[in-house]
């Protein structure tokens, strides 16, 4: 793989170092954050935002920046009746936050850290496209629960960074927990996963993005047992589809503790 760069970038953690430049503002998500709501005048609102203003932009920064090419987008037609879970790998901060806008043709929400929110220029653009935070207390867990309930009956796709944290331009798939995968094991739906790569283009680097699945849950093991299968075969191909990645912009490194 060709290095584009002299960054080196030196990690201890591969599951809880962040290397994200945006300032993040720490603070719980406010007890009237609305998460989803099924009326005709959210829908419209919701709509508006999604279609005429997300997606335009998220398009633009896409195509303009990085040149993004998506590949195999057509595999989500095979759950065109159900809602499902998307997970991708995160190597971006705004590229990332714009992917459920481009990433699906259905109307798609995120779950993301609540901080995300927060975000200097773009945290009321964050809420108004579909965030959905992770709640603190009881009160925020029962809406959280509600929202994603609705929106799965709903036949609509939610989105999931499983690496939780931003390394960018990173070309491997770092380890994640099984955690997130209870959710299509709960709802017993499909999942889908992409990996954005970077690769060469005359003098820049582009973003093309494969997508994969669907991945369905074992129902023959028990729920534990069903939800690590499900993360490994997805982990599993992520890391396939990294591979396409040739070139490196920033290189990182483990950092090796002297005694």
């Amino acid at each position: 793989m060709k290095s584009e760069g002299k960054k080196t970038i030196f990690y201890s953690d591969e599951l809880n170092d962040e290397f994200s430049t945006v300032e993040l503002e720490h603070k719980p998500v406010s007890e009237n954050y609305v998460y989803y709501k099924r009326n005709i005048f959210w829908k419209i609102g919701h709509t508006f935002w999604n279609r005429c203003i997300g997606a335009p932009i998220a398009m633009t920064h896409a195509k303009f920046k990085f040149g993004w090419k998506i590949v195999n987008k057509k595999a989500f037609k095979q759950a065109n009746k159900t809602g499902y879970f998307i997970y991708g790998n995160h190597t971006q901060s705004f590229f990332d936050a714009a992917m459920p806008k481009i990433i699906s043709n259905k109307d798609c929400y995120t779950i993301v850290n609540p901080d995300n929110l927060n975000v200097k220029g773009i945290g009321w653009l964050i809420k108004r496209l579909g965030a959905l935070p992770l709640p603190n207390g009881v009160s925020d867990t029962k809406k959280f629960v509600r929202a994603i309930d609705e929106i799965i009956e709903d036949k609509l796709p939610i989105l999931i960074y499983p690496e939780a944290h931003i390394w960018p331009y990173y070309t491997k798939i770092r380890p994640f927990k099984s955690t997130a995968f209870r959710y299509p094991v709960k709802y017993d739906v499909p999942s889908f996963c992409f990996v954005n790569t970077y690769q060469k283009r005359k003098n820049k680097v582009r973003i093309v993005t494969y997508v994969d699945g669907p991945f369905y849950p074992d129902k023959d093991l028990p729920i534990k047992e069903r939800t690590e299968k499900l993360r490994n075969e997805v982990y599993k191909r992520m890391v396939e589809l990294s591979t396409n990645s040739n070139v490196e912009v920033i290189k990182y490194e483990r950092r090796v503790d002297s005694d």
